[in-house]
């Protein structure tokens, strides 16, 4: 659909909110944070929501903000016992306290149409390969992004290459994350995804899947 303003012609954007991981640090690299900043600014341009873990601090604060001051808006999931250490002074747009991390994830998946991941640690990883290993098993076929600032992610990619090179990964898997060094670039190739893979098991809802 082409909508019209200012008058460029613009594609509406396929996604209606889109679930950010990203870290609760800020990174030491400046690029990580102009990175979200960057990515948030694309998230309000295209009219886009956002759905992310519910800190104020590091990465996650700083694109919550971007998108909640650019008009669009921003719901923070975040379980009950990690609002001490994620969230310091003012929140900014909904906040929605969840039980445990489980909880957490089935959440910001159901509310979201996509993932991307920012630079990010553990936790990062850890949801980003959830959602990668649910669209195998073909319980949502909604597109998965990789922000690889500066080449942050080169090893996980790497690491992926060779699981498919030694057959733990099948090339049709390997397909479902979508990689761009830049926001700009990595959300046109989301807009683009079409999964190639087949899941092994029937498509389910996020609140039986997760038992919620």
């Amino acid at each position: 659909m082409e909508i019209e303003e200012e008058g460029l012609i613009k594609m509406k954007s396929r996604f209606t909110r889109i679930c950010v991981f990203c870290g609760t640090s800020p990174g030491k690299n400046p690029s990580y944070q102009l990175a979200a900043v960057q990515l948030g600014k694309q998230l309000v341009e295209k009219k886009i929501d956002l759905v992310y873990g519910g800190g104020s601090i590091g990465l996650m604060g700083l694109i919550s903000q971007v998108v909640f001051d650019g008009g669009r808006h921003v719901l923070g999931v975040i379980p009950t016992t990690l609002m001490p250490r994620e969230i310091t002074g003012e929140t900014v747009g909904e906040v929605r306290a969840v039980s445990g991390m489980h909880q957490r994830k089935a959440e910001m998946a159901r509310q979201a149409d996509a993932f991307i991941a920012l630079p990010g640690g553990y936790g990062t990883l850890e949801e980003l390969l959830e959602v990668i290993t649910w669209a195998q098993l073909g319980i949502h076929d909604k597109p998965v992004g990789l922000l690889n600032v500066d080449g942050y992610y080169n090893s996980l990619l790497s690491f992926m290459d060779n699981a498919v090179d030694e057959g733990f990964i099948t090339p049709a898997a390997r397909d479902i994350i979508v990689a761009a060094q830049t926001a700009q670039d990595l959300m046109s190739k989301l807009e683009e995804y079409v999964p190639k893979h087949s899941g092994v098991a029937p498509k389910l809802s996020w609140e039986t899947d997760q038992q919620l």
